[in-house]
C-alpha cells in the first residue's frame, strides 16, 4: 500500500494554525527519510508558499498540491511546480447541491477538463472524490472511468464511516481497488481502523498524517497505521523504515511546533512507561508480559519506573539484578528507600539503590 502524507496540508486547515516555509521544508525532508510515496504540501491557489517550498525541496517522494477542478486552481498548482495535481470535487448528492450547486454531468466534465490541463502541464494526476464514502458506488465508478488519473481517492470527508462500512463499500466498487486510495477523518475515533480495513479490502493507497493532526478530529495517524499493520500482521505491506518511525515522526512534530498528549498512542511520553508494581515486577523478567510489541522495533524506548507504586515483587527482582539476596529485610529496606524519593527512578538507578540499601549476607 502506498502512503500519501498530508500533514503539511491538513495541519494548516485547523483554526489558527499556519506553518512557515522553513517548517514545511524541514518537515518534508524528515518525512522523506521514512520512504513515503507522496508529500502533500498545500493548496497552491490559496498560498504562493507552495512554490517556495517546492523550489527548496529535493525529495524521493513526489510532491502534491490539491486543486479544485477549475482551470485557475490547476494553473496555480502547475506554477508551483508540484509533481502531482490532486484534483478534488464533491461527488455525493448532498455536496453536489450544497457545495457545487451543479448537476453531476457538469462536475464530471469539469474534472475531465482539469485532468487534461494538469497532464498537459506535465503533472501526474490524482482525483479525490470529496464525500466519496457517502456517494453511490456506481457514480464513483462512472466518474473514475471517465477521468484518466494515476490514483482515485475516496474521501470520508465528514468522518462518518466505520471499518465494516468501509469494507462493504469498497467491495461494491467495480473500479480496480489497486488504483483506489482512501482518505479518512477520525471523528469517530476509527481513522486508523478504517485505513486498515481499506488495506485488507485491497485499496492501493492511504492518506496519513503524523500524529493524526488534521482538521476537526484529525486524520489517519501515520505512525499508528504503520505499527498496526506490522504488529497486526495485516495482509498488505507498507514500504516504510520501521526502525526509525517514531524518532522521525517526533522530529516532524518538533519542526512544526506540534505537541501531543502524554497518552497519545505510540507518541505520548507515557505510552511506553510502566510503574505499576505488578507490571514492573513481571517486565523485569520478560517485557512482553505487558507490551504488545518491543518499542525498539519502531525506534521507541520503554521506561520501567520505580516509586510509590512499586511492590515487593519488583523489589526482589531489583535485588537479584544487584546481586543481593532478596530477603524480607532487604525488600523492606529497598521499598522504604524508594518511597522516600521525590520522583520515580529508572531501572539502572533502582538497581544501584538496591546495591546501596541491601545488607550483606
Amino acid at each position: 500500500m502506498k502512503l500519501l502524507d498530508l500533514t503539511l496540508r491538513e495541519g494548516e486547515q485547523r483554526p489558527g494554525v499556519e506553518y512557515t516555509a522553513d517548517q514545511k521544508v524541514g518537515a518534508a525532508r524528515v518525512l522523506d527519510e521514512l520512504g513515503v510515496d507522496y508529500l502533500q504540501l498545500g493548496f497552491p491557489i490559496a498560498s504562493e508558499q507552495t512554490r517556495e517550498v517546492v523550489e527548496r525541496l529535493d525529495t524521493d517522494a513526489k510532491t502534491t498540491g490539491i486543486a479544485r477542478a477549475i482551470p485557475r486552481d490547476v494553473e496555480a498548482a502547475l506554477d508551483a511546480g508540484v509533481d502531482v495535481v490532486d484534483l478534488f470535487a464533491p461527488t455525493s448528492d448532498a455536496q453536489l447541491e450544497a457545495v457545487l450547486d451543479a448537476p453531476r454531468d457538469e462536475m464530471v466534465a469539469s474534472v475531465q477538463q482539469a485532468a487534461d490541463l494538469s497532464r498537459e502541464g506535465g503533472a501526474e494526476v490524482h482525483l479525490t472524490a470529496m464525500d466519496g464514502f457517502r456517494t453511490e458506488p456506481g457514480h464513483l465508478d462512472d466518474l473514475f472511468g471517465a477521468v484518466e488519473a494515476e490514483w482515485y481517492t475516496i474521501a470520508d470527508t465528514v468522518g462518518s464511516r466505520t471499518p465494516a462500512g468501509v469494507t462493504s463499500f469498497l467491495e461494491t466498487l467495480e473500479t480496480e481497488l489497486e488504483e483506489v486510495g482512501v482518505h479518512f477523518h477520525d471523528d469517530l475515533g476509527v481513522g486508523t481502523a478504517n485505513a486498515l480495513a481499506a488495506g485488507r479490502a485491497g485499496a492501493g493507497k492511504a492518506d496519513v498524517s503524523v500524529g493524526g493532526i488534521g482538521e476537526r478530529a484529525g486524520n489517519t495517524a501515520f505512525e499508528e497505521l504503520v505499527a498496526a499493520a506490522a504488529v497486526g500482521e495485516e495482509p498488505f505491506s507498507l514500504d516504510v523504515e520501521e526502525s526509525s518511525l517514531l524518532p522521525v515522526v517526533q522530529r516532524v512534530l518538533e519542526t512544526l511546533g506540534e505537541r501531543v498528549e502524554p497518552d497519545k498512542p505510540l507518541l505520548g511520553a507515557e505510552v511506553f512507561s510502566h510503574e505499576s508494581g505488578l507490571h514492573t515486577a513481571a517486565m523485569l523478567n520478560e517485557p512482553s508480559t505487558f507490551e504488545p510489541f518491543d518499542p525498539a522495533r519502531f525506534g521507541g524506548e520503554r521506561r520501567l519506573l520505580f516509586g510509590a507504586k512499586s511492590g515487593a515483587g519488583a523489589a526482589r527482582r531489583l535485588l537479584e539484578r544487584a546481586g543481593k539476596e532478596p530477603t524480607e529485610s532487604n525488600v523492606d529496606a529497598l521499598l522504604a528507600a524508594i518511597a522516600e524519593l521525590d520522583d520515580e527512578i529508572g531501572v539502572d538507578e533502582a538497581v544501584e539503590l538496591a546495591e546501596q540499601v541491601a545488607a550483606d549476607p
